[in-house]
């Protein structure tokens, strides 16, 4: 009987009083832990009180309650059973154990002699850990007696036998029993803490409050005793610091029992049962008369032998356990008998006295269990965690059926934000905007006395990078209102509806909060046009369109706030619905373009605060400015980044301004390509490529300075480049500029025509800026005058041309004479300063790299004035730019400035 709960009851019963010794400590905070088990909840000190007053401190608070005084004379039905058992009465000392009386816990009996004995004897047939477990408590169980179940399975074992469901219960009784031990040793901590919990079998409210009222008279807590008057007309409360059962408890230890119980088993087989031969059986059982019955279940026989004659015959044998059986397996029922009937026939058994063959099969809940307990299990599992999850939980933390729940995060002045708006630079204009929103809700009073109603919202739009998300977070360090953040895409999922109810929940959190502010980022993915939305529009009930109409009908509806504001960030707010554009929902329309030479000055101060650098600062500043026009806040940060994990990889010091120019060159251009090998021929065409283009930007009067010029291979097909940086930040351009910029551009190709007697693919790129260029400055500039001041948008989605046949053939023309003027005047000035392009062709060849003095060395300074932003820094400057940065072709159109800073990308020959 014992290995049947041998694998569970040493486990369950050492936890059990481990959890349950834990709260009687005397530095214990329940609200640092986990939630504990139902048993170790139980086990915490309860406080119960009584709808009577507190008894006043006098003379009458030394006597005896009454009803101590009634009930000492009496006994009560558990002392009555525990004499009828032929053990102690609960009043009194067990003999022999010299402890101390201890109440019996209800439903518990104590154990007379021949029970104790038999007890003693069946925890030495356990396995040794559970056996020191057992023994360990065997004083209280003498003291305090078992439960009263066991009692009585002990007693039918001793008299009759245990069946397999007795057997069964008997690990649950010896966990029922650890837990009420583990009680005992917890009240006793208490008491030798000064505490002085009440008794545990005590649960008449009557008793509890006449021992807070002896409490409260003994001055030390007359305050619970206070307590207890208030609370006491409700009858017993549940423990103050313990959490109270619940269902979801029972649950786990179910849905654990379940999985643990027959995975046990499965791994580690119990040694009740043991598996036999059909040989085996005739020779040591059956042929020996040892076989009293055998039973047929399915495929197999059990053998139930003679316990009497097996004890006799083999005394230390465990055939002689009742609970031990023997098994073997058959191929069918039918060779089975007709064997057995073989073998009785040869041993002369008379038909009389047959050995008895019954058959059974195995239980219906057993096989049930089979059939639908993975699927249970699977149900249990998902109910289990989504409740988990929901009571985790928060608005956004999303458990199974939680999915209509807003995933925004709330900040506050108490939160771990560290941008502040001193952080955000570049941007004044945008910044105050901001910074007035937040003077709105935090001093509303300032502006209503005027009569001025707080905008709804303001949408902040602009190229990637330039802030906008940092400027939320600005708005998040030093607003003192809440902050709730959230991403466009976190309104969509795959459920239908589900968009709406997150915007819902969203908005009823913010009016909680109110006065507060509401920043969604990238509102396109949720606020596209409805009308013209492409592939947005897939069906009539589509969930953008969903989402989108709850957004409207909370910005601007019959259950709007004034208190809300709500921020939205997008770099493309021409696809934005324009019912959401309208003032009353975004009143404002904050554009975040790409910072000036000023605003890049200012940012460079921020990211270099961090920076460990001997330079000046304004001038190194100042000349990283004019460095990177165009360049974006994101794009700063990242060059300074790389700047000082250059100067790291160096092992230098401190970063210098070659490490931030270097960087620079990384961040545009990529990695050098040192391992690309050019054949002599090759890197002869190229270095004569990039001297025609160094030429035309010498001598052209509007082009634009030459400050590198190198035929070393850096990113993805650029064999060589020529670096060009604008003299301030151009945001018009006339005919003169853009012709010189195509005829420079077109300056490797004319160069190699005038050097060698084939031309290369290196000039591929040239042509495809050339042609943009040109075709920009007919169909949207107005600059041809046979097709006039016209617009034609180059949208590359429309089927059919916006424009008559007649007039792409006029577009067509006026493109070509466009690109053969500019050809014509590269290649006349390339013929007249042939000899200049040889002599810095072979230059490069020598040096691989030329700089601005190499230039002046070779080719003397350049006759057309230098604006006095790049004399300031480019002329007379501390040290010599080793690694300049690397230009970009921006011979796009001026409105849209590329995050590159030069006006020519690497060019020459490329690979195709």
């Amino acid at each position: 009987m014992s290995a049947m709960f041998r694998p569970s009851t040493q486990r369950l019963a050492y936890c059990a009083r481990l959890y349950l010794r834990t709260p009687a400590r005397p530095n214990y905070r329940l609200s640092r832990l986990p939630s504990l088990v139902p048993a170790a909840a139980t086990s915490l000190p309860s406080r119960f009180y009584s709808s009577e007053p507190p008894a006043k401190p006098g003379k009458d608070g030394d006597k005896k309650p009454e009803k101590d005084v009634q009930g000492s004379g009496k006994e009560d039905g558990a002392q009555i059973d525990a004499k009828k058992a032929g053990g102690a009465p609960e009043g009194q000392k067990p003999e022999g154990t010299g402890e101390p009386e201890l109440p019996v816990p209800p439903g518990w009996v104590r154990l007379n002699e021949e029970d104790i004995k038999h007890l003693n004897t069946y925890i030495s047939l356990l396995p040794a850990a559970q056996k020191t477990v057992m023994e360990e408590h065997f004083k209280q169980v003498q003291r305090l007696g078992v439960p009263k179940e066991l009692q009585e399975l002990l007693t039918k074992q001793r008299t009759q036998g245990l069946s397999v469901m007795d057997a069964m219960r008997i690990p649950r009784m010896f966990l029922k029993m650890a837990e009420e031990l583990a009680k005992i040793d917890a009240a006793e901590e208490l008491k030798k803490n000064g505490k002085f919990p009440p008794s545990f079998n005590s649960n008449k409210p009557g008793e509890q409050g006449s021992q807070q009222q002896g409490q409260g008279s003994d001055g030390k807590q007359g305050s619970g005793g206070e307590k207890g008057q208030n609370q006491g007309q409700q009858g017993p409360q549940p423990p103050p610091d313990g959490r109270p059962f619940e269902m979801s408890d029972m649950f786990t230890w179910a849905l654990a029992a379940a999985i643990l119980y027959p995975a046990y088993f499965m791994l580690f087989p119990s040694d009740t049962s043991r598996e036999i031969t059909w040989q085996e059986l005739r020779k040591n059982f059956l042929d020996k008369g040892l076989v009293e019955k055998l039973v047929v279940i399915k495929d197999r026989v059990r053998v139930e032998l003679n316990r009497d004659a097996v004890n006799s015959m083999y005394p230390d044998s465990v055939a002689g356990n009742p609970l031990f059986h023997y098994y073997f397996s058959i191929g069918s029922v039918d060779a089975f008998e007709r064997r057995l009937d073989e073998a009785q026939n040869e041993l002369g058994i008379p038909s009389s006295e047959r050995i008895p063959v019954s058959y059974a099969t195995e239980g219906v809940a057993f096989n049930l269990l089979l059939t639908f307990g993975p699927t249970l299990l699977l149900v249990g599992l998902l109910f289990w965690g989504s409740r988990r999850a929901a009571s985790m939980g928060g608005g956004g933390g999303g458990g199974m059926f939680s999915f209509g729940k807003s995933k925004a995060k709330k900040f506050n002045h108490d939160t771990a934000v560290k941008v502040k708006f001193a952080d955000v630079a570049g941007m004044d204009e945008a910044k105050v905007e901001i910074m007035e929103f937040v003077s709105f809700l935090k001093t509303p009073e300032r502006f209503q006395r005027l009569g001025a109603k707080i905008p709804r919202g303001a949408i902040l739009s602009g190229p990637p990078g330039t802030g906008k998300t940092l400027l939320a977070k600005a708005t998040a360090g030093e607003s003192e209102v809440p902050f709730f953040s959230v991403s466009g895409s976190e309104f969509v999922e795959m459920f239908v509806g589900v968009g709406a109810s997150r915007v819902r929940d969203l908005f009823a959190e913010a009016r909680k909060a109110a006065p507060c502010i509401i920043f969604i980022d990238e509102i396109d993915a949720i606020g596209r046009s409805r009308s013209e939305g492409g592939g947005f529009r897939s069906g009539g009930n589509d969930e953008r369109e969903a989402t989108l109409n709850q957004i409207l009908t909370e910005m601007d509806g019959f259950n709007t706030s004034e208190q809300v504001v709500v921020l939205a960030g997008t770099n493309r707010p021409d696809v934005l619905d324009q019912a959401l554009m309208r003032p009353g929902r975004f009143d404002r329309h904050i554009h975040i373009d790409r910072p000036t030479m000023k605003g890049r000055q200012e940012i460079f101060k921020v990211h270099l605060a961090k920076i460990v650098t001997n330079e000046d600062i304004e001038h190194l500043t100042g000349r990283l400015a004019a460095l990177t026009p165009g360049f974006a806040g994101a794009d700063i940060a990242n060059a300074v980044n790389e700047a000082a994990l250059v100067a790291a990889r160096a092992n230098a010091t401190t970063v210098e301004m070659s490490h931030f120019e270097q960087a620079i060159e990384r961040v545009v251009g990529g990695l050098e390509r040192r391992s690309l090998v050019l054949s002599p021929e090759e890197k002869r065409t190229v270095a004569y490529h990039e001297a025609g283009h160094a030429i035309c930007g010498w001598f052209f009067r509007w082009a634009d300075p030459l400050l590198k010029v190198s035929i070393i291979p850096r990113g993805q097909g650029a064999l060589g480049y020529a670096q060009y940086l604008p003299s301030s930040d151009a945001y018009l351009m006339n005919t003169n500029q853009l012709m010189d910029r195509m005829a420079m551009t077109l300056g490797g190709r004319v160069s190699e025509e005038l050097h060698f007697p084939v031309v290369t693919t290196g000039a591929s790129d040239d042509f495809k800026k050339v042609t943009r260029m040109a075709t920009t400055m007919v169909t949207q500039w107005g600059m041809s005058e046979k097709l006039g001041p016209l617009h034609f948008q180059n949208d590359q989605n429309q089927m059919h041309k916006p424009f008559a046949e007649s007039t792409a053939q006029t577009i067509d023309a006026e493109v070509r004479r466009i690109v053969d003027e500019a050809y014509k005047q590269c290649k006349d000035l390339l013929i007249a300063k042939k000899k200049e392009i040889g002599i810095v062709a072979e230059e490069l060849l020598r040096k691989e790299m030329l700089t601005r003095d190499d230039m002046v060395r070779l080719l003397g300074p350049r006759e057309w004035p230098e604006k006095e932003e790049f004399t300031k820094y480019f002329d007379g400057q501390q040290g010599k730019p080793t690694a300049p940065p690397f230009p970009t072709e921006s011979t796009d159109t001026p409105d849209e400035p590329q995050p590159a800073i030069f006006e020519e990308k690497p060019d020459g020959p490329k690979d195709k």
